[in-house]
C-alpha cells in the first residue's frame, strides 16, 4: 500500500494531542518533557499564553493580505528587528530555508550590481545545514543532504570546519561573494565556533570585501542566552538568516541585512506570497517583546548554567553512554559514547524527547521558558535512560 505522505521521514510511533510549557500529552494522558522543542522551534513552549492571546486576536482580524499592500504587522516587527540588531532592512519569509534563497541570491545580486558577475561562489564548512532546497544543499554539501539531487548548483565551495588557512586561500582567489556559516552548528552536532575564529573570519571577509551571512536559523532568538548567537563574538554580519524561535512555532523566517548588503534587491528581484503575512508577524512581535528583554535572557542563561552542570553530572556518572557535553546556552549537545540512536529510543521509553545530530550527539533544546524543576526532571530521566542503555549492553 503507497503511503498517503511521502515517506521522507523516519518518524516515532507517537502522537501528541496537547502541549503546555515544556510538556507534550499523547491522546492517552501520557505527559512527555520535551527536550526538543520542534528542533528550537518553540521557544516560549507550548501553548504560551501571550502567544496564544495574540493568535486569537489576531485570527479573528486579518490572516492574510498580499504584500502588494502595506501591512502594518510586518513593518513594526522589521523595525523591532532593526533597532535590536546590526541590520538597516528586513525581508520576511515562512522558513529558514526560504531565508536562505534569499541570502544567496542577495549576495550574488550585490556583485552582479557591482560589476563584478563573476564574483558568484559561496564558502561554507563541512557539517554545516542550511535547509533542503536546492541552495541550502549546495550551501552545506555532504553526501547525506546532496545525494541523487545532481547537477547540484553551482558555484559553492566547502571547507573543513575550522580551516581558516583554507578560508585566506579561498578568498585571495577573488571570485567568493559570500561566506556562510552558523554561529553554533545545529544538525552537525550543536559545534560553537570559537569566538576568536568568527572574529578571524569576519576580519578575512573584511580584507577580501567579501560578505558575510550569518546563519542563525537555529542558534538565534535567546538561544544561547543573548538575541543572537554572533553577538557573543562582537562580530556582525552583513546577512543574516533568521526563522524557528522567531514564530514561536508559527511558520516565520527573515533576512536580516545591512543596506549595502541589500542594495541589489531592488523592486521585482524577489518576492513571497505568504512571508511577512498579518498573522506571522503579530505572533512574531509578540515573541520579540518576550524573547529581547534583557531579563528573559538573563533567566536563559542562569537556566542553561543549572542545566549543563546537570548535565555534567550525568555524562560523569554514566561513561559508558556519554562523553562530554558540549554548546551554547539553552542549545546543549549530549556527544554518545553509545550509539545515539540507542540512546535516543531509551530516552523514548523514559519519556523524554531529544532530537539526534551528526557526530553521535543528541541535541538538549529545551523551551527557553523551561522550568527548574523541570529541567531536574529532564535530566532525571535521561539518567533513566542511560541506565536503560548500560542494562542493554551487559
Amino acid at each position: 500500500m503507497i503511503p498517503s505522505l511521502l515517506p521522507t521521514y523516519n518518524r516515532v510511533d507517537l502522537a501528541f494531542e496537547r502541549g503546555q510549557g515544556s510538556w507534550l500529552i499523547t491522546e492517552r494522558g501520557e505527559r512527555y518533557l520535551d527536550l526538543g522543542a520542534g528542533i528550537a522551534v518553540n521557544a516560549l513552549g507550548h501553548a504560551h499564553p501571550e502567544l496564544v492571546e495574540v493568535l486569537t486576536a489576531q485570527g479573528a482580524k486579518l490572516w492574510h493580505v498580499s504584500n502588494l499592500y502595506t501591512i502594518p504587522e510586518q513593518q513594526k516587527l522589521a523595525d523591532m528587528l532593526v533597532d535590536l540588531t546590526f541590520a538597516d532592512t528586513v525581508f520576511f519569509t515562512n522558513s529558514g530555508t526560504e531565508a536562505c534563497e534569499l541570502a544567496v541570491k542577495m549576495a550574488r545580486k550585490y556583485w552582479h550590481d557591482k560589476a563584478q558577475p563573476d564574483r558568484a561562489r559561496i564558502v561554507g564548512f563541512d557539517g554545516s545545514f542550511h535547509g533542503r532546497s536546492s541552495a541550502g544543499i549546495a550551501a552545506a554539501g555532504g553526501d547525506k543532504l546532496t545525494a541523487g539531487f545532481g547537477p547540484l548548483l553551482p558555484g559553492f565551495t566547502h571547507l573543513p570546519f575550522g580551516d581558516l588557512d583554507g578560508l585566506t586561500n579561498a578568498l585571495s582567489e577573488g571570485d567568493v561573494a559570500a561566506v556562510i556559516i552558523e554561529p553554533v552548528q545545529g544538525e552537525g552536532g550543536i559545534r560553537p565556533v570559537p569566538d576568536d575564529e568568527l572574529k578571524a573570519i569576519r576580519a578575512a571577509c573584511d580584507a577580501s570585501g567579501t560578505l558575510l551571512i550569518l546563519d542563525e536559523v537555529q542558534c538565534g532568538m535567546g538561544r544561547t542566552g543573548k538575541l543572537f548567537a554572533h553577538e557573543w563574538s562582537g562580530v556582525t554580519p552583513d546577512i543574516m538568516m533568521v526563522a524557528k524561535g522567531i514564530g514561536g512555532g508559527f511558520p516565520l523566517g527573515a533576512v536580516l541585512a545591512t543596506e549595502d548588503a541589500a542594495s541589489g534587491m531592488v523592486a521585482g528581484t524577489h518576492g513571497s506570497t505568504y512571508g511577512g503575512n498579518p498573522l506571522a508577524c503579530a505572533i512574531g512581535v509578540k515573541v520579540m517583546q518576550i524573547v529581547s528583554d534583557g531579563a528573559f535572557l538573563d533567566e536563559v542563561r542562569r537556566k542553561s548554567g543549572l542545566l549543563r552542570q546537570k548535565l555534567e553530572g550525568l555524562v560523569a556518572a554514566h561513561p559508558d553512554v556519554f562523553a562530554s557535553v558540549r554548546g551554547s546556552g539553552l542549545m546543549l549537545g549530549l556527544v554518545c559514547n553509545a550509539p545515539n540512536t540507542e540512546v535516543l529510543r531509551a530516552c523514548y521509553g523514559a519519556q523524554v524527547l531529544c532530537v539526534p545530530a551528526g557526530e553521535n550527539v543528541l541535541r538538549i533544546l529545551p523551551a527557553l521558558t523551561i522550568e527548574d524543576d523541570d529541567i531536574a526532571e529532564a535530566v532525571g530521566r535521561l539518567e533513566i535512560a542511560a541506565k536503560a542503555v548500560e542494562g542493554r549492553s551487559t
